[in-house]
């Protein structure tokens, strides 16, 4: 079906979704990129994109020949100096919620090794806060942290939370098994009602909970005590590695049937 014409330029619907599927493409590639070599690279293809389309229309043959071969030049430049950057790319793709649900993808339990890295930081007397993101988004503040769009490993979490790190000074926020953001500013409570010998950290967990659905563990640097803020208060002040386990397994796996 025709929606309109354009000289001998016709314009169908299956363009439009076409032209609509092709913009989704490149304002969430260039959205996760932004402010990265890889963003730079996207406009630059996208520039190129558009003159080749412009040139083929106006049938100019040599010019529509020269920009078809960078046009080449430049995705094969893309993948090989990027690769970094697509990785990150697909691996969040593959975390999103609706295509998780859409191909039936199964969310990666890493309860176990979270507990593994709190009783490793608790071990070396060291102060951490690790934040759950759930189903309420914390891009807002892990855009104002270091991005990192790392997979979860224990060792980068102990790694970032020693103190000779210098992002061992904010809270590391984690989606599934993504290592989204660390050294990020979380907002503080002004509840009255906690005890007062609860530090900043402690005061950043209960009111990150308090503004989402997040769970934020919080290991005290001064007593190694481990706690667990949620909905605006702290399940628990003092919680030992095997009672940590089996809370996250509780309150994760209830977060992944909804």
């Amino acid at each position: 079906m025709n929606l309109f014409e354009i000289s001998f330029l016709k314009f169908t619907l299956t363009d439009l979704l076409d032209l609509a599927l092709v913009t989704f493409i490149f304002s969430y590639s260039y959205s996760y990129f932004r402010g990265t070599r890889g963003g730079q690279m996207l406009i630059g293809l996208l520039i190129l994109f558009f003159a080749g389309f412009v040139v083929n229309i106006l049938g100019f043959r040599a010019t529509s020949w020269l920009l078809n071969l960078f046009q080449a030049v430049w995705v094969v430049v893309f993948v090989i100096l990027f690769q970094p950057e697509i990785r990150r790319l697909l691996t969040a793709l593959g975390q999103n919620r609706i295509i998780r649900r859409l191909f039936q993808i199964e969310e990666i339990s890493i309860e176990d090794e979270i507990v593994t890295c709190v009783g490793e930081i608790r071990k070396h007397k060291w102060g951490a806060i690790i934040v759950l993101e759930r189903e309420n988004s914390l891009k807002t503040v892990s855009d104002d942290g270091v991005k990192m769009g790392s997979v979860f490993s224990p060792e980068l979490i102990m790694s970032i939370f020693n103190p000779s790190s210098l992002l061992h000074d904010g809270a590391v926020i984690i989606h599934s098994n993504i290592i989204e953001a660390a050294a990020c500013i979380l907002p503080l409570t002004e509840s009255k009602t906690l005890n007062p010998e609860m530090g900043t950290r402690h005061r950043a967990a209960l009111g990150i909970s308090e503004e989402s659905d997040a769970l934020a563990i919080v290991i005290s640097e001064e007593t190694g005590k481990i706690s667990v803020a949620e909905d605006g208060h702290f399940i628990s002040s003092s919680l030992n590695l095997d009672e940590l386990n089996v809370l996250l397994k509780n309150k994760l796996a209830s977060t992944k049937e909804e």
